[in-house]
Formats: C-alpha cells, structure tokens, sequence
C-alpha cells in the first residue's frame, strides 16, 4: 500500500491534470473558491476590468490611454504618442516592461498570473462565475455533463452559450478599440455595415476566438500556450515568493483523528483532505510541489486555512512563502539577483525619461530631391527639396522653414503654407535659393530654423548643391 501511494505521489510529473490515462482532455471543475484572497482578487480583479474595459475611451492629455495601432505603426502609451519614428523610445519601453516581469517574477514568482493576468481574470472572474451561477458548483457540473439532453440541460447550456458570446463580444470589440481607437470602432458600430465589412469581420472574428478560449480552451492557455509558465522556472530561486506547501509543518500526511495527539504519533498538520486539489483551477496537488500549471491564483491557501480551522490548527499550511522560507524560516525578497534588476530598471527608466523629454514634437526630416541637378538663375542658384513633416501633438501646426546660415529664400512648392493637422504628417516639396556669391565650393551646408506659428521648434542642416563659384571669381 505504501509503495503504491509513493508511485502515486512520484507520478504526478509524468502527466498533466487536464489529460487522462487515455490522453484525452480531462475537464476540471474546480470547486467555487472562497476566503480571505479570495475576496482581495474580487476587489482587484474588479479595478482592473473596469480599467480595461475603459481604456479606450479615457484620455490623458486628449490622448487615449493606450492605443497600438499596428496597422498605421502608430503607439499612444499613457497619453504619449510613438510614430514609427520613436520606434526605439517603443523598444526601450517594452524592454523596461519586460525587465519589469522579471523582477516581480524573481522575488514574487507567478503573482501576475494569479492577480493581473486578464486571462485569468476573465476566466476565474467572469466566466467561471457565470458557471457557478448558472450551473451550481463542481458536483453540480459534472453531473449536468453526464446527464442525457432534457429540458434542464438545454436551458442552462443555452443560457450560458448567449452570456459567454455576449462577453466574448464585448471583450473583442475592446480588444479592437486598442487598435484602432474607440473613435473608429465606434464609427464601425454605427455606420452602414456594408462600409465596414473587414471592421465586423474582425469583431466577429476575435468574438469566436475569445468564446473558444474561455468556453473551451480554459486553462490550457497557461498550460500549453503560455511561454511565462516555462519561464518562471529560469527566473525564480531559493528566495522567490510563490504559493507553497510548508511540507516541514505537514508532513507526514493523515486523516485527522478525535483525540489524537499527532506531536506523538509524528503526523503532521496536512489531513490529507485534498479541498486544495478540489478547488485548484488546474487541477494539481501544490503538496507536490511548485509546478508548471500552478498560477497562483491563492484558492489552496483559502481552502486549507478554511480547513485548518475547523480543526483547530495553526493557519498557513499554504501560503505565500520561499524555499528558504520553509527551510530557514527566513525571508529575503532583496536578494543580490533582485537589486542587479532593480539598477537595471532604474537606469533604463531614467534613460526612457530623458529621451521623451528631450524628444520634439514636431519632426522632420529634410532631404535634396533624387536625381535633380542645381539650377542657376542670375544671380541665384536653386536646389529642389523633398520634405516630411511629422506631429506628434494633439493641435494643428503651421509649419514655415526660414534659412539660418545664408541669406537666401526657402519656399514650399505648390502650397502658400506648410499645415500638419494633429497627430499626422506631411510630404511635400521646397525650393531653396542662394546667391550664387555665397557658394565657395559644389557642396555647402546650410542651417534651417523650423518655426510653428512664429516659434522656433527645430533646426536641421543639410547639403546645398551648385557650381564652385570661388574658382569661376579666380578666372
């Protein structure tokens, strides 16, 4: 008997919860969590989805919060704009963000995926909950899986079926508004459908993917897809914080006995009451261990100190504690791998700050026409300029080039006034003119102020081409 529970114990790493002996998809119905974490995820999960769902429409500075138009390569993070040309202050951000994971995952392990991950969130919060409401709690649903069709099933799968696609709709059309921004898909709702045929294609199409996921995928997203899972056991150590077993406190294992002294038959604390099993989304045994599918959603811990309780043990059997928690009883969140991340992000943060101060709000960028020659007319020599003129702020600029370092004329080809509107940019053309006496060789560099309603913002320099006039005074 004992050697059998040690290959039971032992075989727990040779397979997944959600796969059977057969290999086929082993359906977890967890029991409905509650406790003290519990309720804390409630209030954060419920800031964070309404954050979420309005994210599109706040604005910061007439910005949205966040916008990743991939389509039109345009980023608006927290209100400031990135164009394809703050492409490297986009990078240095995401690897700040990046950075930032790895530092909470060293020291705090897989809190993300319990507490902030919308997957979890959705499906722990939302989803899981309309379960619970509909179909009742774990014994509850299994008995609806196996019973035939009748009146009862059909109404509660159908009811469940229209609330999980109207979530799933909702979701989508959020998803898409932080890529095209809630003033287009709101455009897209409103409009004639037939102009807006590949917008509800895309609404329709992400609804499906999103009611595949929670209605069916579940939890395989963090077992199977998600690469942060495989990850964290790189990244964590002896120190990082993570759910965990106190194996010390509960081992040996034992079904709880009235009048028992467990100190003098050397039992330990853990009953063996498997209710941190039957209430684990993933459907493992965190007395194994820390594991691959654990995502630190906090449901064992309320579970076993429910548990301990009532039996009048100490709480905190499971908890939030370390490898050298358990062993050394000591706790070490700064260790020397957290600090060497933390002066990484400092400086990378301070770096980030510096390049968005120092950044103008107009760009441009100007450069002599391909293939056109200099042209002498009297006293003058002409160059033919294209220009890009980029805006990066929220209001429209008038844009006028003025010459810095000679004395010439510089005018824009074809329009009396350069105009960028707000968050947009311009091409175009633009003569310069010198006077032929100012030229010393066939290549002279000039300055060129860039003012927006008569205030200098930018100056740039590039190359005048013309004829060697010194060597034609010299003849």
């Amino acid at each position: 008997m004992l050697e059998e529970n040690d290959k039971q114990q032992s075989s727990f790493r040779d397979s997944i919860a959600t796969i059977d002996d057969d290999g086929k998809r082993n359906w977890i119905y967890p029991k409905k969590p509650k406790g003290r974490y519990f309720k804390l995820r409630v209030w954060v999960s419920s800031v964070l989805l309404i954050l979420l769902f309005s994210g599109p429409y706040l604005r910061v500075f007439g910005q949205p919060l966040l916008l990743l138009n991939f389509i039109e390569r345009k980023f608006i993070i927290l209100g400031v704009i990135f164009w394809p040309q703050d492409f490297h202050l986009f990078f240095l951000a995401m690897i700040i963000f990046v950075v930032f994971i790895i530092l909470f995952t060293v020291t705090l392990g897989r809190i993300w995926c319990g507490w902030a991950c919308p997957q979890t969130i959705f499906m722990e919060m939302v989803f899981r909950r309309i379960e619970y409401f509909i179909e009742g709690g774990s014994g509850e649903q299994k008995r609806l899986k196996n019973m035939p069709w009748n009146w009862e099933k059909i109404w509660k799968r159908g009811l469940k079926f229209i609330l999980f696609f109207t979530i799933s709709f909702a979701i989508a059309n959020t998803f898409l508004a932080y890529i095209i921004g809630s003033d287009e898909l709101i455009n897209i709702i409103t409009d004639n459908p037939k102009n807006h045929v590949s917008g509800l294609s895309s609404i329709l199409i992400f609804t499906m993917i999103f009611y595949f996921v929670f209605a069916w995928f579940r939890e395989q997203v963090c077992i199977v897809v998600c690469p942060y899972g495989r990850l964290q056991g790189v990244m964590q150590d002896s120190n990082t914080i993570m759910i965990a077993y106190n194996y010390l406190r509960g081992e040996n294992k034992s079904k709880v006995r009235k009048g028992e002294d467990r100190n003098k038959s050397q039992k330990g604390d853990c009953i063996d009451c498997h209710q941190c099993v039957a209430v684990c989304p993933t459907g493992i045994d965190i007395r194994n261990g820390t594991q691959l599918e654990c995502i630190n959603c906090t449901a064992c811990i309320d579970a076993c100190d429910e548990i301990m309780e009532k039996v009048g043990f100490e709480k905190g059997l499971i908890s939030y504690n370390s490898e050298n928690g358990i062993i050394k009883n000591r706790k070490n969140l700064l260790t020397t791998k957290a600090k060497s991340y933390i002066a990484v992000l400092a400086l990378l943060f301070s770096l980030l700050i510096f390049l968005l101060t120092s950044r103008t709000d107009v760009e441009t960028v100007l450069l002599r026409a391909p293939g056109q020659l200099y042209q002498i007319e009297k006293e003058y020599i002409s160059n033919l300029y294209t220009y890009e003129v980029i805006n990066k702020t929220s209001k429209k600029q008038s844009i006028e080039f003025r010459l810095e370092s000679h004395e010439g004329k510089i005018y824009p080809v074809g329009i009396p006034q350069i105009e960028v509107k707000e968050q947009n940019f311009i091409k175009g053309s633009v003569f310069i003119k010198l006077k032929r006496s100012d030229l010393e060789s066939t290549k002279t560099e000039v300055e060129i102020g860039i003012y927006s309603h008569g205030i200098k913002i930018d100056e740039i320099s590039t190359n005048f081409s013309g004829p060697n006039e010194s060597k034609n005074k010299k003849r």
